[in-house]
Formats: C-alpha cells, structure tokens, sequence
C-alpha cells in the first residue's frame, strides 16, 4: 500500500508553496485574476496534486512520472513569479519568499526523481 502523501516533506513544502502563491497573489492586480493569479495558482496546485496522484499509484515509474510533471510546474511557478517581479506586481519580499519555495520543492523533486530512478534500476 503507498505511504500516505502528507507524510513526504517535498508534499508539505509543495502545499506550503501554494499556500505561499495564494497569499502573494491577493496583493495582484484585479485585472489578473484571469492571467498570472490564475496561472500562478493553477500552477502551484499542481505540484502538490501530482505528489499526491503519483503517491496513489502502485506503479514507482508511474510515481516517477508524477513526481516529473511536479516539478515542470515549479519551473513554471519560478517563470511566472520572474514575469511578476518585472511587472511590479505584489510585494518583492512575497515573491522572494515564493521564489526560494519553489527552489526548495524543485531540488526536492530532482533527488526524489534521482532516488526513485536509482531504485527502479536496480530493481527495487
């Protein structure tokens, strides 16, 4: 039976880094609220939902592949938070904070996708 996907730190960082987007986006422009708050949440729940979708699976390459569309969400998470840094919108210190998060959970995913990988080789 797979391990419950709150008991894995790079999911907790992931809903800490949506809860992160959600609190940075309230200070956007309204005019947003269909383009980059949109995207930037969209994207942002996804980390954390393909986590926990990957973590359902009884298949490892299957969580693998989850774990693989996690992380191409934070790299959009990171090119959007650049997009709103440029733009001006929200507080700098919000999108630092967004930004470092987003880092956190991207090396999470890496050597967890790394692991995973090295496992399936070896036949584990």
């Amino acid at each position: 039976m797979p391990q419950d996907m709150q008991d894995l730190l790079v999911w907790q960082r992931a809903i800490d880094l949506t809860v992160c987007v959600y609190q940075l986006t309230k200070g956007f422009p309204k005019e947003e609220t269909y383009g980059l708050i949109s995207q930037l949440r969209r994207a942002s729940v996804s980390v954390a939902s393909n986590i926990a979708e990957g973590r359902g699976r009884l298949n490892p390459k299957e969580f693998r592949q989850f774990l693989g569309i996690a992380l191409g969400s934070t790299f959009e998470i990171k090119t959007q938070l650049i997009v709103a840094r440029r733009l001006e919108m929200g507080q700098a210190a919000g999108i630092d904070e967004a930004t470092a998060l987003s880092e956190e959970v991207s090396k999470m995913l890496t050597s967890f996708i790394q692991t995973l990988s090295s496992k399936t080789e070896l036949g584990c």
